[in-house]
């Protein structure tokens, strides 16, 4: 499971969801993307089995990045807990993805293997995704 080695603080407030992402919004090191339409929580088991998914479709030719990290602690109190004496102790880590981030890229596989591959890997996720290309610059 991907968490980060160590953190300042151990629980963290849960913010705001909403808005747009601020980077992330192109493909940058591979060919083809699989683009957040949605914002969400994506935690660590949800990232692997994207990963696997993702190897497993496109094979040993191509390479992928995951552009997201579970960096945010998400604390959780245990079953049948009475209200109060403080918030829970951390359970999973999460990442924050906003609309429009690019979560994976691939490239050296294609476009047949990399449509299967990101739908297989977007059901899996709790948001809509799409598939994005890579900008041609001239």
């Amino acid at each position: 499971m991907l968490m980060p080695s160590r953190v300042k603080y151990r629980k963290q407030q849960r913010g705001r969801r909403k808005g747009y992402s601020k980077g992330a919004l192109r493909v940058d090191f591979g060919d083809y993307g699989l683009k957040a339409m949605e914002t969400a929580w994506i935690n660590s088991r949800q990232i692997e089995s994207c990963r696997v998914a993702i190897n497993r479709a496109i094979g040993k030719n191509g390479k992928i990045w995951i552009r997201i990290f579970p960096d945010k602690p998400f604390t959780k109190k245990p079953a049948e807990t009475r209200m109060g004496k403080g918030k829970g102790a951390p359970d999973h880590w999460v990442a924050v993805v906003k609309r429009g981030r690019v979560m994976f890229e691939v490239s050296g596989a294609p476009i047949d293997k990399v449509k299967r591959a990101f739908k297989v890997a977007g059901s899996k996720l709790p948001i809509r995704t799409k598939l994005v290309e890579r900008e041609k610059v001239s």
